[in-house]
């Protein structure tokens, strides 16, 4: 773990090599959080978990402004990189193929409907969190890294550096919010 901060912090620095030294260090975790989010996904489905994977690494690689704190740091960002990657998946998906009926997103599931036919919840969802990130950027960010980045109490915690009953309260307060909001939109 020492390593990795290690590493983050000479990237953040502008050392290009750092990143290529903590890529293997990370890649497996960076692959079960795809997992998560991919777990439910169809068979033939063209993003994969090693795609995801790569795409966000794309996206992380041209990050020069990021002051990296420290791994859960890392990760969170790793998290916020794939959403949108699967978001804009889902925007792509939806409208060549419009869905119907209500919303059944549940923040509680350990995993990820991003099938076809739950692309429009997804993007409902994004809209939702991006009116959240408005009014409560805190408890946005904190739906980011439960539900997208898959994120355990202690290590959204960690990430936002406040205690976990917080994150608790938060938590509750955040998924109510969206219950309500993603109600009145279906």
């Amino acid at each position: 773990m020492h390593d990795v901060t290690q590493l983050l912090v000479k990237w953040s620095d502008g050392d290009k090599d750092a990143f290529e030294e903590l890529l293997p260090l990370v890649y497996d975790e960076l692959h079960l959080i795809a997992h998560r989010y991919l777990r439910r996904e169809r068979e033939g489905q063209t993003l994969q978990t090693t795609a995801l994977v790569h795409e966000a690494y794309l996206k992380m690689i041209d990050q020069t402004r990021v002051k990296w704190q420290n791994r859960s740091h890392f990760f969170g960002i790793a998290a916020q990189a794939m959403r949108r990657i699967l978001v804009d998946n889902a925007r792509r998906r939806h409208a060549e193929k419009r869905g119907s009926g209500g919303i059944k997103i549940s923040l509680d599931d350990k995993e990820i409907d991003v099938s076809d036919e739950r692309a429009a919840e997804l993007i409902m969802l994004d809209e939702a969190l991006k009116k959240l990130e408005a009014i409560d950027p805190e408890r946005s960010r904190l739906v980011e890294l439960r539900y997208f980045g898959g994120l355990s109490i202690e290590e959204t915690a960690e990430v936002l550096g406040v205690g976990t009953a917080t994150v608790n309260r938060s938590w509750r307060v955040a998924k109510a919010w969206l219950y309500k909001e993603l109600s009145a939109a279906a």
